[in-house]
């Protein structure tokens, strides 16, 4: 049944959804824009999200109460005319297995190491569902791919893996330590590159050895030929740490980089 998320827009709820290539069920919740309704003919732009219990609800995220206000931050920039509409899917994790899922490589101490796997599912089952049972606009200049800490790292990984599914990347705060920084080995045997706008930030209160990783991996990126200002947007902000609050603090430029009003 669908939700009513607030007046203008609203939330759907996919409960345990099914995968033959992972063994766990997850919940998925989809963002509809105000436009879905309004406007029945037309078709609209996906942004898939990692951790979907920390998007849309502070009931449901990791620190009860803080969540990223995804939903509220998309329809006010709507509304301003600075994104267009898109829907917005938000994937939950897999709770206990989320570090196996969101990391690319296995790590002998925490595991891990499923992220291609999980990717599979993304791409081949869950994509196929959403173009199915919502009016998408399909193809890699329309799809979206977003996430923080792992999420973050996996989506970077996914979209480097999909380079014709993904055209846009949301990378937040990701995880670039894991597993000695693997993720700046596959950014520089990223050939050809893709054409992929991506949006890379950090905080500058998340750690030293964190905001270095970051700086890596922006260096990292240019060298593999992505260029600030045109398809990479780099950011640092100040004092912002590692949690739901911050990035939701950093949600609208996020979707106006990556979204931009066509209007």
């Amino acid at each position: 049944m669908p939700t009513p998320a607030a007046a203008s827009h609203i939330l759907r709820r996919h409960v345990d959804f099914p995968s033959a290539i992972l063994p766990d069920q997850r919940d998925v919740v989809v963002y509809l824009p105000s436009q879905y309704d309004s406007e029945p003919e037309r078709r609209f732009p996906v942004l898939y999200m990692q951790d979907g219990q920390n998007l849309f609800d502070g009931h449901e995220s990791f620190v009860k109460g803080e969540y990223w206000r995804l939903a509220e931050s998309a329809e006010a920039a709507i509304a301003a005319r600075q994104i267009a509409p898109l829907i917005i899917v938000g994937v939950h994790h897999a709770g206990p297995r989320r570090v196996v899922e969101y990391t690319p490589t296995a790590n002998k101490r925490i595991g891990g190491g499923s992220a291609a796997a999980y990717g599979r599912l993304l791409v081949e089952e869950l994509k196929p569902f959403i173009d199915q049972s919502y009016r998408t606009l399909p193809d890699r200049p329309d799809t979206g791919l977003g996430g923080s800490s792992l999420g973050g790292l996996v989506t970077l990984f996914l979209g480097l893996t999909h380079p014709t599914v993904y055209g846009r990347l949301a990378v937040v705060s990701p995880s670039v330590w894991w597993d000695r920084r693997v993720i700046l080995k596959h950014v520089r045997e990223a050939r050809p590159k893709p054409e992929t706008r991506i949006w890379l930030d950090v905080g500058t209160a998340e750690g030293r050895q964190a905001l270095e990783d970051v700086r890596l991996l922006r260096h990292g990126l240019v060298k593999a030929g992505w260029i600030e200002g045109d398809d990479l947007s780099y950011s640092e902000h100040p004092g912002a740490n590692h949690s739901e609050r911050a990035w939701a603090a950093r949600v609208g430029p996020m979707l106006r980089y990556l979204f931009p009003s066509r209007a």
